[in-house]
């Protein structure tokens, strides 16, 4: 089995779908697990229209194991040549009755240990206990994004928009009119499946309409080391 093909998609277009990356079975017992997870825990976000888990793998240890079937490393093993690590990782859970639209932005912001106060990083944030800044370019550039849905996805129940290539022009100002919307593709996305997206291409939601459910999992990959006492806050060493 091989993933080069994704890879060639990624880099050109800034998402690339995979298909049936988690049996059936496999999927189940992620939801399994999701749902055994103690929500008392502060990284727990519960609202009319989102159910979200934060810090995933720090918060629910035993879903690592689920996640990281043959597969999924079999995968990584394509866009990374040094040794990589994930650094962010979200439950998401669009409930079928979510009002909830996001207008198209890019992934800016990496969750760290600390405020430290260094060269190109800025736009320093603390929310939910967590501090977050914007790091350098390339950071951004060579992080890897895969999205594993829980449910079947397209338009009506939240499925993201995307820019194609909008990842090539580096950080893109909201007011910039360096994008046309009309140029967004909608990625639909079956159960078990994934996608694959740079942090950089332009990402939008729309409202569900169909009353059915939209989950998904959320991780961040990189392979870059932080200057000196700064860390990511959620690394998890894959191997």
């Amino acid at each position: 089995m091989s993933y080069s093909q994704n890879k060639v998609e990624l880099e050109s277009k800034g998402y690339s779908i995979v298909d049936t990356l988690y049996t059936a079975n496999e999927v189940l017992e992620l939801q399994k697990c999701l749902e055994q997870a103690n929500p008392d825990s502060s990284s727990f976000l519960k609202t009319k229209d989102l159910f979200a888990i934060r810090q995933l793998f720090i918060t629910v240890p035993e879903i690592a194991d689920l996640i990281f079937n043959t597969k999924l490393k079999l995968l990584l093993s394509q866009f990374f040549k040094d040794a990589y690590f994930l650094s962010k990782a979200i439950y998401f859970d669009k409930p079928k009755e979510s009002n909830w639209f996001v207008p198209f932005h890019q992934d800016l912001s990496i969750s760290v240990n600390k405020k430290t106060e260094w060269n190109d990083f800025k736009n320093w944030t603390f929310k939910k206990g967590q501090h977050g800044v914007q790091p350098p370019l390339h950071i951004l550039q060579d992080t890897l994004t895969v999205r594993i849905h829980i449910d079947d996805t397209d338009k009506n129940n939240g499925a993201l928009k995307v820019i194609p290539q909008s990842h090539l022009k580096g950080i893109i100002r909201k007011e910039s009119k360096d994008w046309n919307i009309d140029n967004a593709r909608t990625c639909v996305v079956k159960k078990g499946s994934a996608m694959l997206m740079k942090p950089l291409t332009l990402h939008a939601s729309n409202r569900t309409t169909n009353s059915k459910k939209r989950r998904v999992i959320h991780l961040e990959f990189n392979s870059h080391n932080l200057p000196e006492t700064l860390d990511w806050l959620e690394r998890f060493n894959v191997a």
